[in-house]
């Protein structure tokens, strides 16, 4: 019998521009928040906050290096920056009494929206790090795209369904 326990992230590489390794220490991968408008009146026992299906709030994508680097600094610039996350995620099979390796492979378009050049403190990290805003972003676990998110092309794709495929049909986008 399988019972997997996904365990870890074993280690995770950064690219920008599909070639340039980006060294950093860590990513903080964004959080897709929907946006939502309260619904409350006749017929509804409260409140609830309602999602707008397939709309997010301002989705965030930050990276810390330990110092400041020169692909830091190249990220000082208003353009938007291709990123690819490439992650090795352990699970372990308790059933079978095995490890397996699984890859993560997130793909985003974002614009720089904040630098910090971080911290001078004696003998310790700066934690340099940059905010992101991604207007694109595509999921990939264990070589299945899982979610796909293309804010300015009204797609939302969860395990391949389009979310909004109704939503552009009724905006005339087809």
């Amino acid at each position: 019998m399988s019972n997997v326990i996904p365990e870890k992230s074993i280690n995770f590489s950064v690219y920008l521009n599909g070639e340039d390794l980006l060294g950093v220490a860590e990513g903080t991968l964004p959080a897709l928040e929907s946006m939502t408008s309260e619904v409350k009146g006749a017929g509804v026992a409260g409140v609830v906050e309602s999602p707008v299906i397939g709309h997010f709030n301002s989705t965030n994508f930050s990276l810390t290096w330990r110092t400041v680097t020169d692909n830091f600094l190249r990220l000082f610039d208003h353009n938007t920056n291709d990123l690819e996350l490439f992650a090795a995620l352990q699970q372990y099979d308790a059933g079978l009494g095995v490890y397996r390796t699984v890859p993560l492979h997130v793909y985003m378009k974002a614009i720089t929206k904040t630098r910090t050049p971080g911290n001078l403190v004696v003998g310790d990290n700066m934690d340099t790090q940059v905010e992101f805003e991604v207007t694109y972003m595509k999921i990939e676990l264990d070589d299945k795209e899982r979610i796909e998110l293309d804010k300015y092309n009204y797609i939302y794709k969860v395990d391949g369904v389009d979310q909004l495929a109704d939503v552009r049909r009724a905006l005339g986008k087809s």
